[in-house]
């Protein structure tokens, strides 16, 4: 295995997937059987500055070339070899946000990402112009928000992208993207898999009447699908990508692509009637339509998957990081003790404790808002529990309502799907770090949605690997096969992963939970006017 392995790799025969996360950098290098053959990483974290929340150009190269050293330092480390070149490349980011160049490549603007929720007026005004929800996130609303600040770099404008287009942009020279992530900057039309015609002719009276140099469609990136070529590794870029020279340039990549997309596909969620949950830093749901909904929601987003096919969008800014900080504390807590236990086991004890808590969480409610939560209107965050002096106030009660509350937002958007509009789904999968324990994260999503929830072993890998697959679908894919199929069949083989069933009480008890959560709504609201 090792020599084969070694000669794939040396050969040139690997492909890279590269995503990046709110709080990691991955990078996963598989074989032709789609299995990881090697992995590196880099930690980042965005910053608060002037009020947004950002990363600064060096903080993106630094971490790309972190990560891929790391990656070939595990390369050399399991199979005594270099990366040379590669068979293909791929690149992934969290969606939408907002990076605007001038003429000359320059960014005009401190990159803002998704975390911001700065564009209500714009994200209001353009929901009622398309009769469509523009979230406060996507590229649109804050470009339209720029232009009502009247911000000086407006009139400027060259190209507007995302993470996931300026990175491709830099390792190719390319100003694409894949439809899934430009679905987040403005929507697109399932119909023609290009940005809705309709919408950018709006907008473009909108600049004409501010008087602004250019129009819409010629400062957005090319839409592309999947399985489509979208440039290859310029030699500038594969130095930026691999300082030390030795990757050579010329590999072919894939169109980049959003974090929620290669969600869907490192959980085989792109076929209608399949669905996925990632929850980790932030948590969001995509389900794949049979048809368009009744009516726009402000709760639901409309985007596609890589190849085009609509999807409902529940989208929560916030779920794991409050979670997180708690369990910090009690192991904090372990180490005055004088107990030396290890992060993992105090996740497994503390997370699998909740499950013999009551079903409601004894009353206790917890709101882990880090960052504004638009889906239930808060411009602001404001982690806050709350309880009375009559709720049943124990450790498992209250670790169940910290679970509860990472993907509280979560059920309150899928309700509408699930109860309003009638939408079926014959598979949900969860992937993210809110699944790490066996079970417990499975049997409170399974509650919250009432829906069967399946974790893959292999999700595990995360979106690195989902981009990575579809790397591996623009070159091997060799007899035309749909991405569906594709990953269906060469992929995962049919393997659905570990169901859980919701149980009857437990189900009751969430909505119980819900119920709480939602009545003291103000509370949270009255919390975010005053400063911690």
């Amino acid at each position: 295995m090792a020599n084969n392995t070694t000669s794939f790799i040396e050969e040139g025969k690997a492909v890279l997937g590269i995503e990046f996360g709110s709080t990691r950098i991955k990078a996963v290098l598989i074989d032709d059987h789609n299995n990881p053959i090697a992995q590196g990483s880099h930690e980042w974290e965005n910053r608060f500055v002037d009020g947004l929340w950002t990363y600064s150009l060096d903080d993106i190269s630094n971490g790309l070339q972190d990560c891929y050293r790391n990656l070939a330092e595990d390369v050399r480390n399991r199979w005594n070899c270099e990366i040379t070149s590669l068979a293909s490349i791929g690149v992934s980011a969290m969606m939408h946000g907002y990076m605007p160049f001038d003429k000359d490549g320059k960014l005009l603007a401190p990159f803002r990402t998704w975390r911001n929720t700065n564009t209500g007026e714009a994200a209001e005004f353009l929901s009622k112009l398309f009769n469509y929800n523009i979230p406060l996130r996507w590229s649109i609303s804050h470009l339209y928000q720029a232009i009502l600040n009247n911000e000086a770099h407006i009139d400027q404008i060259d190209f507007l992208t995302t993470l996931a287009g300026y990175i491709h942009w830099q390792l190719t020279g390319e100003k694409v993207i894949g439809i899934g992530d430009g679905s987040g900057m403005i929507p697109v039309d399932p119909s023609t898999h290009n940005y809705d015609a309709s919408m950018i002719a709006k907008f473009n009276a909108i600049l004409e009447e501010k008087k602004l140099p250019y129009r819409l469609e010629n400062i957005l990136p090319e839409i592309l699908v999947a399985g489509e070529s979208a440039g290859n590794l310029t030699a500038k870029g594969a130095l930026l990508l691999d300082p030390t020279g030795k990757l050579k340039p010329g590999t072919p990549m894939c169109p980049p692509e959003g974090d929620a997309g290669t969600g869907m596909v490192a959980t085989n969620a792109v076929k209608q009637k399949t669905g996925n949950v990632s929850a980790g830093t932030s948590s969001f749901s995509m389900i794949v339509l049979e048809k368009d909904l009744s009516q726009p929601y402000e709760m639901i987003d409309m985007v596609t998957t890589p190849c085009g096919s609509l999807v409902a969008m529940v989208h929560c800014n916030n779920c794991t990081s409050d979670l997180n900080s708690w369990v910090a504390l009690f192991k904090e807590y372990s180490e005055l003790m004088g107990i030396k236990a290890d992060i993992g086991e105090i996740y497994s004890r503390l997370y699998n404790h909740a499950l013999t808590g009551d079903p409601d969480c004894g009353g206790l409610v917890s709101y882990n808002y880090f960052s504004g939560e638009p889906l239930t209107g808060m411009k602001e965050g404001r982690p806050l529990f709350v309880r009375s002096v009559n709720d049943r106030f124990n450790l498992a009660n209250f670790m169940r309502a910290n679970l509860n509350a990472a993907i509280a937002c979560l059920k309150i958007g899928n309700d509408i799907l699930f109860n309003k509009e009638n939408v079926k789904v014959d598979r949900i999968t969860g992937h993210g770090g809110f699944f790490k324990t066996p079970g417990v994260g499975q049997r409170i999503l399974a509650s919250a949605l009432n829906s069967p929830i399946s974790v893959m072993e292999t999700a595990g890998e995360g979106g690195a690997w989902g981009m990575s697959l579809l790397a591996g679908y623009m070159i091997w894919n060799s007899t035309g096969k749909t991405l569906a199929d594709y990953l269906e069949e060469d992929v995962f083989n049919g393997n659905d992963g570990v169901s859980i069933d919701p149980l009857p009480v437990d189900v009751a008890g969430f909505d119980a939970y819900i119920q709480n959560y939602t009545d003291c709504l103000p509370v949270e609201q009255a919390a975010t006017q005053h400063k911690s």
